[in-house]
């Protein structure tokens, strides 16, 4: 089974067992019935009770963790889910970076353009990273619906509407 790390346990919280969990994205963090976390190179189910959200961070109650001597061990462990728990969850037109890496992209007229190397984070909109054959340096292209209308993993590819100056 494939996981992928949604958060990390940065601290306990008060004396009975509660987390502080550093997260990427909330939505994922508030629907969890359950989480996997690594003990000793192990994958461990830990069931969750509650879940609440203080300043930037998600307080976490676990089920099988009742005391502040339990959850102390686990201080700086991430936590995952199965990738297809994740996909599952993901809303239309929401993808994992990791399943963007690798995408072929082309323009509207079905031109190669490159491949996706990676996705860079901005404050507005993510950037696609594009490894062309044509230019030395990467082709940034903003990751908005209105230049990117389709992306389809299972033809592993993207196509962009290109605007003048783009590419």
């Amino acid at each position: 089974m494939e996981y992928i790390s949604i958060g990390k346990i940065i601290n306990f919280h008060g004396i009975k067992g509660e987390a502080k969990v550093g997260y990427s994205d909330k939505s994922h963090i508030e629907r969890l019935k359950s989480v996997f976390l690594d003990n000793d190179n192990k994958k461990i189910l830990l069931n969750i009770e509650t879940v609440r959200f203080h300043k930037n961070f998600a307080i976490v109650k676990f089920k099988e963790i009742n005391s502040i001597n339990e959850i102390v061990e686990f201080k700086g462990k991430n936590i995952y889910i199965s990738k297809e728990d994740l996909n599952k969850k993901l809303k239309k037109n929401e993808f994992l970076i990791d399943d963007l890496i690798g995408l072929k992209v082309f323009d509207n007229e079905e031109n190669y353009i490159g491949t996706v190397e990676e996705i860079q984070k901005n404050i507005a909109h993510d950037i696609l990273c594009i490894k062309s054959n044509l230019k030395e340096d990467l082709i940034l292209i903003p990751f908005v619906s209105e230049i990117v209308p389709i992306v389809d993993i299972k033809q592993n590819k993207i196509i962009i509407k290109p605007i003048e100056g783009l590419l």
